[in-house]
């Protein structure tokens, strides 16, 4: 089931387009503030309604970090019915516009378009590679330093998942959530344990680089 971000700070607007979402079978996260929004995107998440008018930072100026975070399709919904406004939101990376009072059809036909060229953009995407590491989906293989590591099932579930978004900090619980689906076997030390492996497989190739960067209390993160 995909998940939807809605970034509104009109209640009333924010808990209706839940209620749509919901009904239309999505899951739903609901921000009222950009801040709020920014801290609440992450690995789970498919799409995001973004309204432009927002306490503190507005949406033009978060569409940039969101897709920093994680890259995903940004639906804007504004009142503001104008076409310079589109154009430079459209630079700034949003993938569609559309204007308040909206129907809720054209929204959900909307949103469907919107998931649909963001899977079948992911399903190009089979290689994926940070610094001198490549991961390739269609064989399982996973290289470093030009030279092949054999990983186990879950380390290169994890390898995968830091990969396709080399900027994000995931949290523990995201991580455990994704590889293991919240198994009652899994725990903060299950994961560090993995993660231990995986590092040691990773330097066992490269001696000269470091790959995953511990952040204490939170998580983990590709090391820049």
């Amino acid at each position: 089931m995909k998940k939807i971000l809605i970034i509104e700070d009109d209640t009333n607007i924010n808990e209706m387009l839940s209620k749509l979402l919901k009904l239309n079978n999505y899951n739903v996260v609901s921000a009222y503030s950009g801040t709020e929004g920014i801290l609440l995107h992450n690995e789970n998440i498919d799409l995001i309604l973004l309204d432009l008018m927002l306490p503190g930072k507005n949406g033009e100026n978060i569409i940039q970090e969101l897709q920093n975070k994680k890259k995903v399709p940004v639906i804007v919904i504004s009142a503001i019915d104008d076409l310079d406004k589109k154009i430079d939101l459209f630079k700034l990376g949003a993938d569609d516009y559309i204007t308040k009072p909206f129907e809720n059809d054209e929204l959900l036909a909307r949103i469907a378009v919107q998931l649909r060229h963001s899977s079948n953009n992911q399903s190009i995407n089979k290689v994926f590679k940070f610094k001198d590491i490549e991961l390739n989906t269609l064989d399982y293989t996973v290289k470093c330093n030009n030279t092949s590591v054999n990983l186990s099932k879950i380390e290169f579930k994890l390898l995968h998942i830091m990969l396709k978004n080399p900027n994000q900090v995931f949290t523990k619980n995201t991580l455990i959530e994704k590889v293991w689906n919240n198994e009652a076997s899994a725990d903060d030390n299950t994961l560090n344990v993995h993660i231990s492996k995986l590092r040691s497989k990773l330097k066992e190739k490269n001696k000269n680089e470091d790959y995953i960067e511990t952040v204490w209390s939170i998580g983990y993160k590709l090391k820049k």
